[in-house]
Protein backbone atom coordinates (compact mmCIF):
# COMPACT_ATOMS: atom_id res chain seq x y z
CA UNK A 1 0.00 0.00 0.00
CA UNK A 2 1.76 3.35 -1.10
CA UNK A 3 2.87 5.33 2.33
CA UNK A 4 -0.17 8.27 1.36
CA UNK A 5 -2.91 6.23 1.27
CA UNK A 6 -1.64 4.03 4.17
CA UNK A 7 -2.27 7.03 6.25
CA UNK A 8 -5.49 8.29 4.80
CA UNK A 9 -6.61 4.88 6.17
CA UNK A 10 -5.17 5.52 9.40
CA UNK A 11 -6.79 8.91 9.64
CA UNK A 12 -9.96 6.97 8.88
CA UNK A 13 -9.56 4.41 11.25
CA UNK A 14 -8.95 6.97 14.28
CA UNK A 15 -12.56 9.00 13.11
CA UNK A 16 -14.50 5.66 12.97
CA UNK A 17 -12.12 4.57 15.96
CA UNK A 18 -11.74 1.29 14.59
CA UNK A 19 -7.97 1.42 14.35
CA UNK A 20 -5.97 -1.69 16.25
CA UNK A 21 -4.20 -0.65 19.83
CA UNK A 22 -1.26 -2.00 20.76
CA UNK A 23 -2.75 -2.42 24.27
CA UNK A 24 -5.37 -4.99 22.69
CA UNK A 25 -2.81 -7.61 21.94
CA UNK A 26 -2.40 -10.16 25.00
CA UNK A 27 0.43 -12.40 24.57
CA UNK A 28 -0.80 -14.46 27.52
CA UNK A 29 -3.79 -15.81 25.47
CA UNK A 30 -1.68 -17.06 22.90
CA UNK A 31 -4.37 -18.53 20.65
CA UNK A 32 -6.65 -15.98 21.48
CA UNK A 33 -3.46 -13.31 19.88
CA UNK A 34 -3.23 -16.07 16.90
CA UNK A 35 -6.53 -15.38 16.34
CA UNK A 36 -6.08 -11.54 16.51
CA UNK A 37 -3.25 -11.58 14.09
CA UNK A 38 -4.72 -13.51 11.43
CA UNK A 39 -5.26 -10.94 8.73
CA UNK A 40 -2.97 -8.04 9.71
CA UNK A 41 -0.60 -6.14 8.02
CA UNK A 42 2.86 -5.80 9.95
CA UNK A 43 4.93 -2.78 9.06
CA UNK A 44 8.15 -4.19 10.12
CA UNK A 45 10.94 -1.34 10.04
CA UNK A 46 14.25 -2.88 9.84
CA UNK A 47 17.62 -1.88 8.33
CA UNK A 48 17.72 -2.31 4.77
CA UNK A 49 21.22 -2.06 4.13
CA UNK A 50 21.87 -5.41 3.32
CA UNK A 51 21.70 -8.10 1.03
CA UNK A 52 21.31 -11.12 2.83
CA UNK A 53 19.69 -9.52 5.43
CA UNK A 54 16.82 -8.57 3.56
CA UNK A 55 16.42 -12.20 2.07
CA UNK A 56 15.78 -13.41 5.32
CA UNK A 57 13.23 -10.97 6.28
CA UNK A 58 11.72 -11.74 2.65
CA UNK A 59 11.78 -15.70 3.64
CA UNK A 60 10.29 -15.09 7.17
CA UNK A 61 7.69 -12.78 5.91
CA UNK A 62 6.77 -16.08 3.38
CA UNK A 63 6.32 -17.99 6.47
CA UNK A 64 4.42 -15.53 8.48
CA UNK A 65 1.61 -15.51 5.23
CA UNK A 66 1.74 -19.37 5.15
CA UNK A 67 1.90 -19.88 8.58
CA UNK A 68 -0.50 -17.48 10.42
CA UNK A 69 -2.19 -15.73 7.72
CA UNK A 70 0.26 -12.43 8.76
CA UNK A 71 1.18 -10.13 5.99
CA UNK A 72 4.79 -8.58 6.43
CA UNK A 73 6.19 -5.49 4.59
CA UNK A 74 9.90 -4.73 5.41
CA UNK A 75 10.03 -1.29 5.71
CA UNK A 76 13.37 -0.54 4.51
CA UNK A 77 15.76 1.76 7.52
CA UNK A 78 18.83 3.46 6.89
CA UNK A 79 18.87 4.62 10.65
CA UNK A 80 16.99 3.20 13.52
CA UNK A 81 16.67 6.91 14.92
CA UNK A 82 14.65 7.96 11.89
CA UNK A 83 11.48 5.58 13.34
CA UNK A 84 11.81 6.69 16.63
CA UNK A 85 11.39 10.54 15.58
CA UNK A 86 8.39 8.90 13.28
CA UNK A 87 6.72 7.61 16.65
CA UNK A 88 7.64 10.45 18.60
CA UNK A 89 6.04 12.45 16.13
CA UNK A 90 2.83 10.79 16.21
CA UNK A 91 2.64 10.52 19.74
CA UNK A 92 3.28 14.55 20.12
CA UNK A 93 0.27 14.64 16.86
CA UNK A 94 -1.91 12.84 19.50
CA UNK A 95 -1.92 9.65 17.69
CA UNK A 96 -2.26 6.61 20.04
CA UNK A 97 -3.74 4.46 18.12
CA UNK A 98 -3.26 3.16 14.21
CA UNK A 99 0.73 3.92 13.89
CA UNK A 100 2.91 3.97 10.91
CA UNK A 101 5.37 1.63 12.95
CA UNK A 102 4.35 -1.92 13.96
CA UNK A 103 7.70 -3.33 14.45
CA UNK A 104 11.29 -1.88 14.99
CA UNK A 105 14.26 -3.29 15.12
CA UNK A 106 16.47 -1.75 17.61
CA UNK A 107 18.98 -1.66 20.40
CA UNK A 108 21.45 0.70 22.46
CA UNK A 109 20.52 4.22 22.64
CA UNK A 110 17.50 4.22 20.21
CA UNK A 111 15.85 1.59 22.86
CA UNK A 112 16.68 3.63 25.60
CA UNK A 113 15.35 6.50 23.85
CA UNK A 114 11.88 5.22 22.72
CA UNK A 115 11.62 4.27 26.51
CA UNK A 116 12.78 6.83 28.11
CA UNK A 117 10.05 8.87 26.23
CA UNK A 118 6.91 6.63 26.47
CA UNK A 119 7.14 5.34 23.23
CA UNK A 120 6.71 1.65 23.40
CA UNK A 121 4.31 -0.33 24.30
CA UNK A 122 3.87 0.01 28.21
CA UNK A 123 2.96 -3.81 29.10
CA UNK A 124 5.93 -6.34 28.80
CA UNK A 125 5.15 -8.71 26.21
CA UNK A 126 8.27 -9.73 24.86
CA UNK A 127 8.81 -12.18 27.78
CA UNK A 128 5.68 -13.97 27.12
CA UNK A 129 5.84 -15.27 23.81
CA UNK A 130 5.75 -19.01 23.54
CA UNK A 131 9.77 -19.10 21.82
CA UNK A 132 11.30 -16.83 24.64
CA UNK A 133 11.61 -19.77 26.92
CA UNK A 134 14.40 -21.09 24.89
CA UNK A 135 16.54 -17.75 25.15
CA UNK A 136 20.33 -18.23 26.96
CA UNK A 137 19.34 -15.06 29.36
CA UNK A 138 21.83 -16.32 31.65
CA UNK A 139 24.75 -17.61 29.08
CA UNK A 140 23.65 -13.87 26.91
CA UNK A 141 23.08 -11.81 29.63
CA UNK A 142 22.72 -8.93 27.23
CA UNK A 143 19.26 -10.45 26.27
CA UNK A 144 17.85 -8.76 29.48
CA UNK A 145 20.36 -5.63 29.72
CA UNK A 146 20.51 -3.50 26.59
CA UNK A 147 23.28 -1.22 26.80
CA UNK A 148 22.85 -1.34 30.54
CA UNK A 149 19.20 -0.35 30.18
CA UNK A 150 16.89 -3.14 32.11
CA UNK A 151 14.66 -4.41 28.75
CA UNK A 152 11.82 -5.82 31.29
CA UNK A 153 10.00 -7.48 28.40
CA UNK A 154 9.50 -4.58 26.35
CA UNK A 155 10.75 -5.68 23.32
CA UNK A 156 11.78 -9.26 22.04
CA UNK A 157 15.78 -10.54 21.19
CA UNK A 158 16.34 -12.10 17.58
CA UNK A 159 20.22 -11.67 16.87
CA UNK A 160 23.63 -11.79 18.98
CA UNK A 161 26.63 -9.10 17.46
CA UNK A 162 30.19 -8.96 18.67
CA UNK A 163 32.79 -6.75 16.70
CA UNK A 164 35.30 -9.14 15.03
CA UNK A 165 38.33 -8.07 13.07
CA UNK A 166 39.53 -9.45 9.99
CA UNK A 167 43.04 -10.52 8.35
CA UNK A 168 44.07 -12.13 5.18
CA UNK A 169 46.07 -14.64 6.66
CA UNK A 170 48.26 -14.66 4.03
CA UNK A 171 50.20 -11.40 4.23
CA UNK A 172 49.21 -10.54 7.84
CA UNK A 173 50.49 -13.81 10.10
CA UNK A 174 50.21 -12.12 13.49
CA UNK A 175 47.50 -9.46 13.69
CA UNK A 176 47.71 -7.09 16.59
CA UNK A 177 45.28 -8.17 19.30
CA UNK A 178 44.97 -5.42 21.92
CA UNK A 179 44.63 -1.61 21.85
CA UNK A 180 48.55 -1.51 22.62
CA UNK A 181 49.43 -3.86 19.89
CA UNK A 182 46.91 -2.02 16.85
CA UNK A 183 49.01 1.01 18.02
CA UNK A 184 52.52 -0.39 17.38
CA UNK A 185 50.77 -1.83 14.23
CA UNK A 186 49.74 1.19 12.64
CA UNK A 187 53.43 2.91 13.55
CA UNK A 188 55.22 0.01 11.88
CA UNK A 189 52.91 0.28 8.60
CA UNK A 190 51.68 3.83 7.95
CA UNK A 191 48.39 4.13 6.34
CA UNK A 192 47.47 0.63 6.74
CA UNK A 193 44.46 0.81 9.02
CA UNK A 194 41.23 3.14 9.76
CA UNK A 195 37.89 3.39 10.61
CA UNK A 196 34.66 4.42 9.78
CA UNK A 197 33.90 7.90 10.90
CA UNK A 198 31.54 8.04 14.28
CA UNK A 199 29.02 8.18 14.32
CA UNK A 200 28.73 5.52 11.79
CA UNK A 201 27.44 2.33 14.54
CA UNK A 202 30.85 -0.05 13.59
CA UNK A 203 32.94 3.03 13.85
CA UNK A 204 31.15 4.06 17.40
CA UNK A 205 32.21 0.38 18.76
CA UNK A 206 35.85 0.69 17.42
CA UNK A 207 35.79 3.81 19.99
CA UNK A 208 33.89 2.20 22.79
CA UNK A 209 36.20 -1.24 21.98
CA UNK A 210 39.10 1.28 22.49
CA UNK A 211 37.29 2.81 25.53
CA UNK A 212 36.53 -0.52 27.49
CA UNK A 213 40.53 -1.39 27.06
CA UNK A 214 42.17 1.96 27.91
CA UNK A 215 40.13 3.74 30.65
CA UNK A 216 41.21 3.30 34.17
CA UNK A 217 38.33 1.74 35.66
CA UNK A 218 36.08 0.12 33.15
CA UNK A 219 32.99 -0.12 35.13
CA UNK A 220 32.62 3.53 35.16
CA UNK A 221 31.37 2.98 31.33
CA UNK A 222 28.09 0.66 32.75
CA UNK A 223 26.93 3.93 34.56
CA UNK A 224 25.29 7.63 33.14
CA UNK A 225 28.35 10.02 32.11
CA UNK A 226 29.03 12.17 34.58
CA UNK A 227 29.60 15.71 32.97
CA UNK A 228 32.16 16.62 35.74
CA UNK A 229 34.18 13.45 34.56
CA UNK A 230 34.21 12.74 31.13
CA UNK A 231 37.47 14.63 30.39
CA UNK A 232 39.36 13.03 32.95
CA UNK A 233 37.54 9.22 32.31
CA UNK A 234 38.11 9.89 28.48
CA UNK A 235 41.13 11.38 28.74
CA UNK A 236 43.30 7.70 28.00
CA UNK A 237 40.88 7.31 24.70
CA UNK A 238 42.04 10.39 23.09
CA UNK A 239 45.50 10.50 23.89
CA UNK A 240 45.65 7.15 22.51
CA UNK A 241 43.78 8.35 19.38
CA UNK A 242 46.12 11.23 19.17
CA UNK A 243 48.73 8.94 18.95
CA UNK A 244 46.76 6.57 16.36
CA UNK A 245 45.57 8.97 14.17
CA UNK A 246 49.01 10.31 12.28
CA UNK A 247 49.22 7.03 11.46
CA UNK A 248 45.78 5.64 9.83
CA UNK A 249 45.17 5.85 6.48
CA UNK A 250 45.50 9.31 4.21
CA UNK A 251 46.67 10.33 7.69
CA UNK A 252 43.53 10.17 9.76
CA UNK A 253 42.54 13.16 7.30
CA UNK A 254 39.80 11.30 5.39
CA UNK A 255 37.45 8.06 6.84
CA UNK A 256 35.69 5.67 5.23
CA UNK A 257 31.58 6.56 5.98
CA UNK A 258 30.43 2.96 6.94
CA UNK A 259 31.36 -0.42 7.76
CA UNK A 260 30.54 -1.63 3.92
CA UNK A 261 33.26 1.43 2.82
CA UNK A 262 36.06 -0.20 5.51
CA UNK A 263 35.29 -3.92 3.68
CA UNK A 264 35.89 -2.36 0.49
CA UNK A 265 39.11 -0.71 1.54
CA UNK A 266 40.46 -3.74 2.78
CA UNK A 267 39.26 -5.66 -0.16
CA UNK A 268 41.27 -3.59 -2.78
CA UNK A 269 43.77 -4.21 -0.47
CA UNK A 270 44.29 -0.81 1.00
CA UNK A 271 43.88 -1.32 4.35
CA UNK A 272 45.14 -4.58 6.56
CA UNK A 273 42.77 -4.92 8.76
CA UNK A 274 38.31 -4.65 8.79
CA UNK A 275 36.25 -5.16 11.73
CA UNK A 276 32.31 -5.83 11.17
CA UNK A 277 29.88 -6.71 13.93
CA UNK A 278 28.50 -9.65 12.14
CA UNK A 279 31.06 -12.25 13.25
CA UNK A 280 30.14 -13.70 9.61
CA UNK A 281 30.73 -10.95 7.68
CA UNK A 282 33.76 -11.88 5.65
CA UNK A 283 32.70 -15.24 5.34
CA UNK A 284 29.70 -13.72 3.42
CA UNK A 285 32.22 -11.97 1.58
CA UNK A 286 34.45 -14.47 0.56
CA UNK A 287 31.16 -16.88 -0.10
CA UNK A 288 30.45 -13.69 -2.77
CA UNK A 289 33.73 -13.87 -4.28
CA UNK A 290 34.82 -9.85 -3.02
CA UNK A 291 37.15 -11.38 0.02
CA UNK A 292 40.09 -13.82 -0.92
CA UNK A 293 39.70 -17.62 0.82
CA UNK A 294 42.59 -16.72 2.84
CA UNK A 295 40.75 -13.99 5.24
CA UNK A 296 40.33 -14.61 8.61
CA UNK A 297 38.33 -13.30 11.63
CA UNK A 298 39.45 -13.20 15.77
CA UNK A 299 38.92 -10.96 18.36
CA UNK A 300 40.97 -9.22 20.63
CA UNK A 301 42.91 -11.06 23.86
CA UNK A 302 40.58 -9.52 26.60
CA UNK A 303 37.68 -9.75 24.36
CA UNK A 304 35.56 -7.56 22.14
CA UNK A 305 31.90 -5.24 22.72
CA UNK A 306 29.23 -7.56 22.08
CA UNK A 307 25.41 -7.45 22.50
CA UNK A 308 21.84 -8.24 21.47
CA UNK A 309 19.78 -7.02 18.77
CA UNK A 310 15.75 -6.71 19.54
CA UNK A 311 12.63 -5.79 18.27
CA UNK A 312 9.92 -3.50 19.56
CA UNK A 313 6.30 -2.62 19.60
CA UNK A 314 5.42 0.65 19.55
CA UNK A 315 3.04 2.12 22.15
CA UNK A 316 0.43 2.71 18.88
CA UNK A 317 1.30 0.07 16.17
CA UNK A 318 -1.89 -0.80 14.30
CA UNK A 319 -1.08 -4.27 14.04
CA UNK A 320 0.27 -5.12 17.01
CA UNK A 321 -1.10 -8.53 17.47
CA UNK A 322 0.90 -10.18 14.67
CA UNK A 323 3.98 -7.36 15.47
CA UNK A 324 4.16 -10.23 18.24
CA UNK A 325 3.41 -13.32 16.75
CA UNK A 326 6.29 -12.23 13.98
CA UNK A 327 8.76 -11.35 16.97
CA UNK A 328 7.75 -14.98 18.06
CA UNK A 329 8.44 -16.46 14.94
CA UNK A 330 11.98 -14.49 14.88
CA UNK A 331 13.42 -16.37 17.97
CA UNK A 332 11.97 -19.93 17.02
CA UNK A 333 14.45 -22.68 16.59
CA UNK A 334 13.77 -22.55 13.22
CA UNK A 335 14.42 -18.77 12.15
CA UNK A 336 17.48 -18.95 14.60
CA UNK A 337 18.98 -22.05 12.97
CA UNK A 338 18.80 -20.52 9.68
CA UNK A 339 19.67 -17.01 10.28
CA UNK A 340 23.05 -18.50 11.94
CA UNK A 341 23.57 -20.28 9.16
CA UNK A 342 26.61 -18.49 7.14
CA UNK A 343 24.98 -19.37 3.92
CA UNK A 344 22.54 -17.46 4.84
CA UNK A 345 23.01 -14.79 7.13
CA UNK A 346 25.80 -15.87 9.65
CA UNK A 347 23.78 -13.93 12.80
CA UNK A 348 24.87 -15.43 16.09
CA UNK A 349 21.66 -17.02 18.02
CA UNK A 350 20.03 -15.35 21.27
CA UNK A 351 19.20 -19.40 21.98
CA UNK A 352 20.47 -21.76 24.63
CA UNK A 353 21.26 -24.26 22.27
CA UNK A 354 22.35 -27.22 24.23
CA UNK A 355 18.79 -26.72 26.06
CA UNK A 356 17.01 -27.06 22.71
CA UNK A 357 15.10 -30.47 21.77
CA UNK A 358 16.94 -32.75 19.76
CA UNK A 359 15.72 -31.97 16.32
CA UNK A 360 16.13 -27.95 16.87
CA UNK A 361 19.84 -28.90 17.63
CA UNK A 362 20.56 -30.59 14.40
CA UNK A 363 19.32 -27.80 13.10
CA UNK A 364 21.85 -25.64 14.45
CA UNK A 365 24.42 -28.82 14.07
CA UNK A 366 23.95 -28.36 10.08
CA UNK A 367 24.07 -24.68 10.06
CA UNK A 368 27.69 -23.54 7.99
CA UNK A 369 29.29 -21.34 9.89
CA UNK A 370 31.61 -19.78 7.11
CA UNK A 371 35.59 -20.04 7.04
CA UNK A 372 36.11 -16.74 8.24
CA UNK A 373 34.19 -16.82 11.16
CA UNK A 374 35.22 -17.49 14.49
CA UNK A 375 33.77 -20.46 16.57
CA UNK A 376 32.00 -19.52 19.90
CA UNK A 377 34.76 -20.46 21.86
CA UNK A 378 36.65 -18.28 19.85
CA UNK A 379 33.95 -15.43 20.21
CA UNK A 380 34.66 -15.89 24.29
CA UNK A 381 31.88 -13.78 25.71
CA UNK A 382 31.89 -10.28 25.09
CA UNK A 383 32.55 -7.13 26.69
CA UNK A 384 29.43 -4.98 27.97
CA UNK A 385 28.39 -2.26 25.96
CA UNK A 386 28.68 1.14 27.73
CA UNK A 387 25.54 3.03 29.06
CA UNK A 388 24.11 4.94 25.75
CA UNK A 389 25.06 8.45 27.21
CA UNK A 390 28.81 7.56 26.64
CA UNK A 391 28.44 6.75 23.21
CA UNK A 392 26.81 10.16 23.00
CA UNK A 393 29.45 11.99 24.56
CA UNK A 394 32.36 10.36 22.98
CA UNK A 395 30.92 10.57 19.24
CA UNK A 396 30.74 14.50 20.03
CA UNK A 397 33.78 14.82 21.56
CA UNK A 398 35.22 12.39 18.92
CA UNK A 399 33.92 15.14 15.72
CA UNK A 400 35.08 18.55 17.58
CA UNK A 401 38.31 17.17 17.80
CA UNK A 402 39.21 14.83 14.42
CA UNK A 403 35.94 15.26 12.40
CA UNK A 404 36.66 18.72 11.44
CA UNK A 405 39.42 17.35 8.87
Amino acid sequence: MPAAVRLLAAAACLTTGLAGSASAADPSDWPGLLAEAKGETVYFHAWGGSEPINDYLAWAAREMAARYGVTVEHVKVGDTATVVQTVLAEKSAGRTTGGSVDLVWINGENFAAMKRQGLLRDAPWADQLPNFRYVDTAGKPTTTLDFTIPVEGLEAPWGMAQLVFFHDSATVAAPPKSAAALLAYAEANLGRLTYPQPPDFVGSTFLKQLAAELVADPAVLQQPVDDASFDAVTAPLFSYLDALTPHLWRQGKAYPQSSTALMQLFADDEIDLSFAFNPAAASNAIASGELPESVRGYVFDGGTIGNTHFVAVPFNANAAAGAMVLADFLMSPEAQARKEDAAVWGDPTVLAVEALPDADKARFAAATRGVATPSPAELGRALPEPHPSWMERIEAAWTARYGAS
